[in-house]
């Protein structure tokens, strides 16, 4: 696999490990992806919650209080802080939802704390370089699910901020958590990602020659290569990163993933107003009987639930339910996992996940 340039960072090996939250992919993982050749991402969801909420300066009920909280700018600092001890220098990134409350200091926060590739999805992230214009450095690589997605955004920062994407993230709808399409385009053929790779491909070749990178469904070194054959040049991967020792979710959390089978991963509703994919569980079991767990916001984590209000329609509080999943409490955690999260069978290192994805799974 030849490696890549995003931005002014080379890449080595072209694996992204996916921006997983509220806490799965954190220093732990990210650091050790980063030290083993890939692009390890730290997800900024529920900073507030790092090290037993340590950097949360109010809480309310043991929960960060507020997006102010629930994004904590010292607790990213700290994830950033012991990533680096463990990569050095390697190149490091950060993924930030669009659909995150403090959006923009998040991005600011981001490139102060010496992140090297912002990654930001959950939303078309037209605003992005705006907020990273005193940081040069820092590259952008926003996600989208379609060409048409992708002229906007090349269309919008060309105009308003005269830059393009440091390179894409294309991402189809086998992938984990929140998606780009409607729930009845997740199971379309012309939606899935090897037939968007060359509508994609073809729109970024109007603009310039960045990056193309893969998500959605990818697991193994046969995948990878079909991908790039198809034009991608890197491939972004989440789930299988869940089966790693160094992956900062509990070991509750990786047991509920190893435990599920193709049926138990589905398509769910979520506050945040797109779908999301995760796995059949009580939490689940109880919203469809209208019996969960009682609903507060008190993290106002994204904008599009409205303080609570859409939690309150679908059922779940998202920010309370994936904080209970990385904490290893199955009885109302949401557990979120890609489509192809059942094939996970074992808990291996980083380090030897990285070499069979690269040498094949006996490499």
């Amino acid at each position: 696999m030849k490696s890549i340039k995003i931005g002014k960072y080379e890449i080595e090996i072209p694996i992204f490990q996916g921006g997983m939250g509220l806490g799965i992919s954190w220093d732990q993982l990210a650091g050790n992806v980063s030290l083993n050749g890939g692009l390890g991402i730290i997800s900024s969801v529920g900073t507030g919650y790092y090290q037993n909420s340590s950097f949360s300066k109010k809480e309310l009920n043991g929960k960060p209080f507020g997006s102010e909280n629930f994004y904590s700018t010292e607790g990213l600092k700290a994830i950033i802080t012991n990533a680096r001890k463990i990569c050095n220098d390697k190149p490091l990134g950060v993924n930030i939802m669009c659909a995150c409350n403090d959006y923009g200091r998040m991005v600011k926060d981001s490139c102060e704390a010496g992140f090297n590739i912002i990654v930001s999805g959950a939303g078309l992230p037209t605003n992005l370089p705006e907020f990273t214009q005193d940081f040069k450095d820092v590259a952008l690589v926003p996600i989208v699910s379609s060409a048409k997605a992708l002229k906007i955004i090349c269309k919008r920062w060309t105009q308003r901020y005269n830059r393009l994407p440091d390179a894409i993230v294309l991402e189809g709808p086998k992938s984990g958590g929140h998606q780009g399409f409607t729930y009845e385009q997740c199971f379309l053929p012309e939606y899935q990602l090897e037939n968007l790779i060359p509508q994609v491909k073809e729109e970024l070749n109007k603009w310039g020659d960045f990056p193309l990178i893969v998500a959605g469904g990818i697991w193994d070194k046969n995948d990878i290569e079909k991908m790039m054959s198809l034009g991608a040049d890197g491939v972004q991967m989440g789930t299988r990163f869940i089966g790693t020792h160094e992956c900062d979710a509990s070991p509750v959390f990786k047991k509920v993933i190893l435990d599920s089978t193709k049926e138990t991963i589905k398509l769910i509703k979520s506050p945040v107003g797109y779908p999301a994919r995760g796995i059949q569980t009580n939490l689940l079991d109880l919203v469809e009987k209208r019996i969960g767990p009682k609903i507060k916001c008190i993290s106002n984590c994204v904008s599009p639930c409205q303080r609570g209000k859409e939690a309150r329609v679908v059922g779940y509080c998202i920010a309370d339910r994936l904080y209970d999943a990385y904490n290893g409490v199955v009885e109302f955690g949401l557990f979120f996992s890609g489509a192809n999260g059942y094939r996970l069978k074992e808990i291996i290192s980083v380090k030897e996940l990285m070499q069979k994805l690269v040498n094949g799974e006996n490499g």
